[in-house]
């Protein structure tokens, strides 16, 4: 294939969603973790909930009412200020280590995020990282007004950058995701960051099953919906080797977006 781009979810690929975890646990000191992971099920939840019943809101309401939902059934008490210093961790996530230099090493080609993330989420976050000095575009599905993995919110990737799907690599580590950007007819790259073999272990090692363990399952292991990736890899720094398999397309035509 030739490769005119190459897209990056960014909650979970780009960006280390645990990341939340010390701030989570700074604000509710003993239940950090357990906060963690209840906070992201229900977010992921909401989104596919909400695109189900035609009742979209956006990922910064999705987030806000997620950890709403997470901090009542743990029944923890807050105040608005600590609810908006947890809330602030999304627009400082941290990167994955080999982000950058990953990024760096695949250009020529167009790159960009696709994400689920509202644009003044995903705006002030790549600011945040430095990731606006690499990316060609950051594509919220805000603009369809439905959520990944739904098909209309791929099309946005041709949408904006001009591509077909067979010329387009998508990465991401939700398998979810990665589901989703198969079935529309993308080429995928799934970071499988945490191997079956992990996953047995940390439960035999275990008396209970832990909450990031728990999560671990349910959120880091392909899914059995008939669509497997293309390339499977363990970091974003393996990605440069898949696109030295396939020379960069002529992107002489293609504009920056705005």
């Amino acid at each position: 294939m030739s490769l005119k781009a190459i897209v990056f979810d960014a909650y979970g690929t780009l960006y280390d969603i645990q990341s939340v975890a010390d701030i989570t646990e700074d604000a509710f000191p003993g239940y950090g973790e357990i906060v963690t992971q209840i906070w992201r099920i229900k977010q992921l939840e909401y989104t596919w909930l909400r695109s189900l019943m035609r009742r979209y809101q956006d990922f910064a309401a999705v987030t806000r009412d997620s950890l709403a939902y997470t901090l009542r059934v743990l029944g923890l008490a807050y105040d608005s200020e600590t609810f908006e210093r947890v809330i602030e961790k999304y627009l400082h996530l941290d990167l994955y280590p080999d982000a950058v230099a990953a990024l760096e090493a695949l250009r020529p080609r167009k790159l960009a995020i696709l994400s689920n993330g509202s644009p003044d989420m995903l705006n002030a976050l790549v600011r945040n990282s430095g990731l606006d000095r690499l990316l060609d575009a950051t594509i919220s599905v805000d603009a369809k007004q439905i959520f990944k993995p739904s098909p209309q919110a791929y099309e946005l990737i041709g949408e904006v950058l001009g591509t077909e799907p067979s010329e387009v690599l998508f990465v991401s580590s939700n398998p979810w995701d990665v589901a989703g950007a198969k079935a529309f007819g993308l080429n995928v790259a799934w970071i499988e960051r945490v191997t079956p073999e992990a996953m047995a272990l940390a439960c035999v090692e275990n008396e209970l099953v832990a909450p990031l363990t728990m999560f671990k399952a349910i959120r880091t292991q392909m899914d059995e919906l008939g669509f497997a990736p293309d390339h499977r890899v363990r970091a974003l720094s393996e990605l440069p080797r898949i696109a030295q398999e396939s020379p960069p397309a002529d992107n002489s035509g293609m504009s920056r977006p705005e």
